[in-house]
C-alpha cells in the first residue's frame, strides 16, 4: 500500500527520537510563548512537506491557513503560498497568539475565505495542497480531503494531517475527559471554567479516528498513497499503525501523503 519515492536531496527532515522530544517540549510554550511554539511547529511542518516535494516555485494551498508562521516557513523554501480559511475573524489575527508587530501579522494578497469542503479553485490547478490540524474541525472531513485531491494537478502532492480522537489530545482543551465522551467532556469544561471550550464537540470539533484516515486513503482512487505515519512519533515506532486499537491510542496526529495520478 505504501510507496517510497522521495529524492535524497530533498529529504532533510528526520523523524527521530530527538525531534519527537524537542517538539513535545515546544508544546509547553503554546500559551506562554506562542511565537516560539508556532515558529517551531511551522519550521518542522515545512521541512516535513519538503521531504516529499521540492517546494521551490510550487503553487501550494494551505487549507486552514492558520498563524502566519506557516506562510513564513513555506515561503522560505520557495513555495508560492496560498491560504484558505473559513473564519475571517481568525484570519484577521492570523491565528491565536501572534504577537503585534510580528512580520506575519498581515494577510497579504493570497488569502482566500472559503469552505474546505467546496474549495474555490479549479480542478487540477495546484501543485501542492496541504492541511494541518483542520480535518478534525470539519463536520464532513473526507469531503474536504476529496476536495484537496480534486484541486491538485496530476503528479502533484497532497499532505494532510489531523489530531486523532483517541490520542491524548483528541479532545483538545477538554482532554483527557474526551475519553469518556465528547459531549460529557464539553459539559465538564463549561462547568469548571464558566464558559464553553473554544473547540466545541459536535460543532467545531469532531471525532476523527486513525481508522477513518486509513480507510479513506484506501478507498480514494485518485492518488497513490506515498506514506502514512504518526506525525510526532519517531520513525521506528511507525509500525504501530498496523496494530488496531493500539494505533488509536499512540497516534497523536496522523499524516497522509498522496501523489495525484
Amino acid at each position: 500500500m505504501l510507496a517510497q519515492d522521495r529524492s535524497p536531496q530533498l529529504t532533510r527532515w528526520r523523524p527521530d527520537l530527538m525531534r519527537s522530544v524537542r517538539l513535545l517540549r515546544e508544546f509547553r510554550y503554546e500559551q506562554p510563548d506562542p511565537d516560539r511554539f508556532y515558529s517551531a511547529i511551522a519550521r518542522d511542518s515545512a521541512a516535513q512537506l519538503a521531504s516529499y516535494v521540492d517546494l521551490d516555485g510550487r503553487l501550494m494551498l494551505d487549507v486552514g491557513g492558520g498563524p502566519g508562521y506557516f506562510r513564513d516557513a513555506f515561503e522560505a523554501l520557495g513555495a508560492i503560498y496560498l491560504a484558505l480559511d473559513a473564519d475571517a475573524g481568525e484570519l484577521a489575527g492570523l491565528g491565536r497568539g501572534v504577537p503585534p508587530g510580528h512580520p506575519s501579522g498581515h494577510l497579504g494578497g493570497r488569502t482566500v475565505i472559503g469552505s474546505g469542503t467546496a474549495l474555490p479553485f479549479a480542478d487540477s490547478s495546484l501543485d501542492v495542497t496541504y492541511s494541518s490540524n483542520v480535518l478534525e474541525h470539519v463536520a464532513a472531513p473526507w469531503a474536504m480531503a476529496d476536495e484537496m485531491l480534486r484541486v491538485t494537478r496530476p503528479g502533484g502532492t497532497v499532505l494532510l494531517s489531523y489530531t486523532t480522537w483517541y490520542g491524548p489530545w483528541g479532545g483538545h482543551e477538554t482532554s483527557p475527559w474526551h475519553f469518556l465522551g465528547g459531549r460529557r467532556a464539553r459539559r465538564r469544561y463549561a462547568a469548571k471554567h464558566g464558559h464553553e471550550p473554544k473547540n466545541k464537540y459536535g460543532e467545531s470539533l469532531f471525532a476523527v479516528t486513525v481508522r477513518d484516515g486509513l480507510a479513506w486513503a484506501e478507498r480514494q482512487d485518485s492518488a497513490e498513497v506515498v506514506e502514512l505515519f504518526p506525525r510526532y512519533n519517531p520513525s521506528w515506532s511507525w509500525w504501530l499503525l498496523r496494530v488496531p486499537v493500539l494505533r488509536e491510542l499512540v497516534t497523536w496526529n496522523l499524516v497522509v501523503v498522496l501523489r495525484k495520478r
